[in-house]
C-alpha cells in the first residue's frame, strides 16, 4: 500500500483578489535532511495555479531554484 506524501508544514493566506498564496516545506526525495520549499499562487474559483517557485535546500545549507514546468504557473 502506497502512503500518501504530506509536506512538513504548510502556511496559507486567502488575498484579497480572491486567490491564495501557501508555502509548503517538504522532505527531500534522497535525504530526509534535504527540503523543498515551494511558494505557491492559486485561484480559489478556478483552483489554476497562476506561479509557482520552488526551492531546494540540501543539508549542507545551500539552495538552489528548481526549474518550472509547464501547467506550474
Amino acid at each position: 500500500m502506497r502512503q500518501s506524501v504530506r509536506p512538513k508544514f504548510r502556511f496559507t493566506k486567502e488575498l484579497d483578489d480572491e486567490s491564495y498564496i501557501s508555502l509548503a516545506v517538504w522532505s527531500g526525495n534522497e535525504d530526509p535532511k534535504d527540503e523543498v520549499l515551494s511558494v505557491t499562487l492559486r485561484e480559489i474559483r478556478e483552483g489554476k495555479t497562476k506561479a509557482r517557485l520552488a526551492v531546494y535546500r540540501s543539508k549542507n545549507g545551500a539552495y538552489s531554484q528548481l526549474p518550472v514546468f509547464p501547467g506550474d504557473g
